[in-house]
């Protein structure tokens, strides 16, 4: 017996499909091209900004300098110990809540710089700082 050959068959197993892809491509193209363009704009209601309050102005600090010496000085004034309590407690009568920022000379007798911290305490005096300088 002979047998046939099937070449045939072989070209039925292999689709073409080049030209469906062509066609899918031009397609989407297409759609692309015809949707219309979304707009990047969005209609807000933003709320009207806050009115702005003037800034406030920064404390007045009282420079309280205990010098070498002794001598004490409140805003550039001398005042002897015994009636610093008083001219502080007068400070605190005209601003009721005072910064105050104590500065010690470096070669003061540690004590009076103590006793300047007293009286501020004693005229209830919170807002104290203490200055410092750095050394090279």
């Amino acid at each position: 017996m002979r047998k046939v050959s099937k070449t045939h068959h072989g070209s039925l197993n292999e689709l073409n499909i080049t030209p469906l892809l062509d066609l899918a491509f031009v397609l989407l193209v297409i759609f692309i091209i015809t949707t219309p363009q979304l707009s990047n704009d969005l209609e807000m209601n933003l709320p009207s900004p806050k009115k702005e309050h003037p800034p406030t102005p920064p404390p007045k600090v009282n420079r309280l300098m205990v010098e070498a010496s002794g001598r004490i000085l409140l805003n550039e004034q001398t005042v002897e110990l015994p009636v610093l309590k008083q001219t502080l407690l007068a400070l605190k009568s005209t601003d009721p809540d005072p910064t105050v920022v104590v500065r010690g000379a470096a070669d003061v007798d540690y004590q009076r710089v103590i006793s300047v911290l007293d009286a501020l305490q004693q005229a209830d005096i919170t807002k104290v700082g203490l200055a410092t300088e750095t050394t090279n």
